[in-house]
Order: C-alpha cells, then sequence, then structure tokens
C-alpha cells in the first residue's frame, strides 16, 4: 500500500461512518474491556448496520487494533510538534519524564505495557498488538534516543553502550511500572515525580554538556525518526 493511499484509508476512517465506529469502540473498551465485545455491539453504539464496520476493517481484530495505533499515533504526532516548538525537550532529563506522562495519558498505550488483560484480552498478546509496543513504544524509541545523545554529549560515553542501554531500559521500566500499573510505594512518595525522574536520568547518564547545534540536532534525529515511525505506524492501521 502506498503512502498516499494510507493516507486516504486513515482519512476516510477519521470522518463519517468510520468515525462513529472508532468512538463507539474507544468507548465500549475503556469501558468494560474487549472481551466478549462483538462487532454487533459495537455497530449498535455507532448507530451504523453491522456491515458498515465490514466496508473499514476485515474483522474485530482488525478495529481494535486499529484503535489502538491511533494512541501511538497521537503520541508521536504530540513528540513531533513539541520538538518542533522546543527543540530542548530532545534531552533525556526532559524526554523522559514526557515519554512517561505520555504513556499515562494514552489508555491503550498503557495498557499494552502494562500487559493489562482486563482491558485488551487476548489482544495483549495479539501479534500486531505486540509489534505495535516493540517498534513504537517507550523502550523503542530509547534505544533509538540513546546513541544520539552520546554522540552529542548528553549521556555519558565512558560506559560500554550495551550495559549502559540495558541500565536505562530498566530505569524506565521501573517507572513505567510504577506510573503505569499505579503502584503505591507505601511509605514514600513525592510531590514532583517528573523532577524525580529527571533526576534519576541525570544520575545514569551523567551531566549534560551539550555543545552548540547539539541540541538543534538532537531534535532533528529525534523528528526524522518519529517521521519513520509515523510511516509504519500508518502502514500497520490503515490495513
Amino acid at each position: 500500500m502506498s503512502g498516499r493511499t494510507m493516507m486516504a484509508v486513515l482519512a476516510e476512517q477519521e470522518s463519517g461512518s468510520a468515525a462513529r465506529i472508532l468512538g463507539a469502540a474507544r468507548e465500549l473498551v475503556l469501558k468494560r474491556g474487549v472481551k466478549g465485545l462483538t462487532v454487533a455491539e459495537i455497530a449498535d453504539r455507532a448507530h451504523v448496520a453491522k456491515g458498515t464496520i465490514y466496508l473499514h476493517w476485515s474483522t474485530r481484530e482488525d478495529l481494535l487494533v486499529g484503535l489502538f495505533g491511533r494512541d501511538f499515533l497521537a503520541s508521536h504526532d504530540e513528540f513531533a510538534e513539541l520538538l518542533t516548538a522546543d527543540p530542548d525537550a530532545a534531552r533525556p532529563s526532559r524526554l523522559l519524564p514526557l515519554l512517561l506522562q505520555s504513556t499515562v495519558d494514552h489508555p491503550f498505550i498503557s495498557a499494552l505495557q502494562s500487559e493489562d488483560e482486563d482491558l485488551l484480552g487476548v489482544l495483549t498478546q495479539h501479534p500486531r498488538s505486540a509489534k505495535l509496543l516493540e517498534n513504537l513504544g517507550p523502550a523503542a524509541l530509547l534505544r533509538v534516543a540513546l546513541p544520539v545523545w552520546r554522540r552529542h554529549n548528553l549521556a555519558r560515553t565512558d560506559w560500554e553502550f550495551d550495559e549502559q542501554a540495558y541500565a536505562l531500559q530498566a530505569l524506565l521500566l521501573g517507572f513505567l511500572a510504577t506510573a503505569v500499573e499505579r503502584r503505591a510505594l507505601a511509605i514514600i512518595a513525592v510531590d514532583e515525580p517528573a523532577r524525580v525522574i529527571a533526576a534519576a536520568v541525570t544520575a545514569l547518564l551523567g551531566p549534560e554538556d551539550p555543545g552548540p547545534g547539539d541540541i538543534r540536532a538532537t531534535a532533528d534525529a529525534a523528528l526524522a525518526d518519529l517521521a519513520t515511525r509515523r510511516a509504519a505506524l500508518l502502514e500497520s492501521i490503515g490495513n
């Protein structure tokens, strides 16, 4: 499918009956979860004929994975807009807290990240759902970001790359588990979690010491990666 065709399909799905179907599916999944949810129920909530859904999506799973993909698309577009307006947001001490908050703010990214079977049922393990998280989730973005940060004086380079990447991923996943699964820390609470996360990232990666042009180059690299991932995402949810 060409890029233009994918965009046309997505645009079609964002208007008219398809938009109502997506809205109805989102309401139902967030209210009661995927288990037992039928195409007929979605059609009834959207006030369309059951067959209308199959004009846009071949199966219930296609519709729901496409719905999940739109959360990733919204998150990616928000980051692209932010980095265009504020390149300094590409610093690790700023980007990591923002990435965590974005995961929390988008319920289907959050549910896939935490493998929330109550909400997503068997779709937590669906190959296309897993591919969304693997290629477009928070940890995937960090795999690309770390080499750029090292290259532009935003992360220490006196640590072997794989070990540093492993530690950064563990830090991210720990904060995600706390934020996404809402695990209360029984003894310790903080008023500004984002500030604590930023401090932890700096402690791990070292002080940020970018030279002239490093921030701009880092933001440009991030925007290029987001554009590539957006194209892959459109391919996934356009089918």
